[in-house]
């Protein structure tokens, strides 16, 4: 499952280029590298040529790719901008509307119906908004480029063997700028692996019926790794003499052992037995979330911490549980801000990935490990005084 908006993720975290995955260069010679690599992949030559007689290079591409800036705000920012009443409402309408698939669908796969809504909100707004990029160009243009090849060619022949199916037109499949199709948006691979066809017609049509998104979504996510009929986050409460340095993603404890340590869950109960973490996207002023083993599923195909734990959040929401409480988190940097103090980690030995302007999971770690040697608070959240200190 890979959405429009978590397409524009791809580009946060990009992938060191492999010696052995071909890029750039001319284009028609990438497009005769691929017709020459295809029959490697069970792919005739007759079928590679046909699907890539129309393909042409995505300028849009690119630029949709290297536009980013939303994903610079903070957690309780972001969350609000993807987050309205009016989602809400249509969640619960849908999930009325396909209360039986749902029903199938949690059955099967163990996953709550809130979860894949969620998904299927920030995703396409409900099947509204899926894209309107060529695929073949969009997925041709991005592993031709060299940032990420390795995880784009791959997908290149998904789509072919699509193709040779009667499943995908080179000309006139559309989907997100990333290659993602449908209303969940799924790559190439996700569907040749975990298409389903809910609606019975014979077909697997996920720019169409939402029956057969929604079922090909929750075996992905079953195949994911997503544990069956579990929670996936609980907002918290944590007492202001807690360890700051005990929350992130890196620690676990039961929910027991959280409960010991002064921390209660702000509506019910605290999920006693699985083993959880402490997250404060924006430090130990703001909202807290206990994070259980389903948490981590998002991650397998998204590395943006605040889009993920957005994304979990709206789905308590739509099994409804309660608005978080923003608390009084302290000031945090801008970009520029941000890339400076990534520059200042970076030059003291951390690995925070590339100097983006983006708190990910590398620069959370290196900042609670500089806050641990200045004596500060250590939860992760980097401030001005942070950045002055180091």
């Amino acid at each position: 499952m890979r959405s429009y908006l978590f397409s524009t993720l791809l580009a946060l975290s990009p992938l060191s280029v492999q010696a052995d995955v071909p890029c750039g260069g001319s284009f028609n010679n990438f497009l005769d590298g691929l017709k020459a690599e295809a029959p490697a992949h069970s792919i005739d030559a007759d079928t590679a040529a046909r699907f890539l007689s129309s393909v042409r290079k995505d300028p849009a591409v690119l630029r949709a790719d290297s536009a980013q800036g939303v994903f610079q705000r903070p957690f309780v920012d972001f969350s609000r901008r993807l987050i309205s009443n009016d989602r809400i409402i249509r969640g619960r309408s849908n999930a009325q509307r396909y209360d039986g698939i749902f029903d199938r669908i949690e059955a099967e796969f163990g996953v709550d119906r809130n979860v894949l809504l969620a998904f299927w909100a920030f995703e396409t707004d409900y099947g509204a908004i899926q894209g309107d990029f060529n695929t073949a160009n969009a997925l041709v243009t991005l592993a031709h480029d060299c940032r990420r090849p390795e995880l784009f060619r791959p997908q290149i022949f998904a789509a072919m063997e699509l193709f040779a199916r009667g499943d995908f037109d080179p000309v006139t499949t559309t989907g997100a700028w990333a290659g993602e199709i449908g209303m969940v948006q799924m790559l190439p691979r996700d569907i040749l692996e975990s298409g389903t066809d809910g609606d019975g017609d014979g077909h697997v049509s996920l720019k169409t019926s939402a029956p057969d998104a929604l079922m090909s979504g929750g075996k992905m996510l079953s195949s994911l790794g997503w544990r069956p009929n579990e929670a996936w986050i609980d907002e918290v409460s944590v007492p202001d003499s807690f360890d700051w340095s005990l929350s992130g993603l890196e620690t676990e404890k039961t929910g027991a052992q959280w409960a010991e340590l002064g921390i209660t869950a702000r509506d019910g109960t605290l999920e006693t037995s699985l083993p959880a973490s402490l997250i404060l996207p924006q430090g130990r002023r703001g909202p807290a979330f206990l994070a259980y083993p389903n948490f981590r599923v998002y991650f397998e195909w998204n590395q943006s911490f605040t889009y993920v734990l957005t994304a979990a959040y709206f789905a308590t929401r739509l099994s409804g549980a309660g608005i978080y409480d923003v608390g009084t988190p302290e000031e945090g940097l801008s970009s520029t801000q941000m890339q400076q103090l990534q520059s200042k980690l970076q030059a003291r030995g951390y690995d925070v990935g590339d100097i983006d302007g983006i708190l990910g999971a590398k620069t959370r770690q290196a900042v609670q490990a500089e806050q641990k040697r200045l004596g500060l608070p250590a939860d992760a959240w980097p401030t001005p005084e942070l950045l002055s200190r180091i």
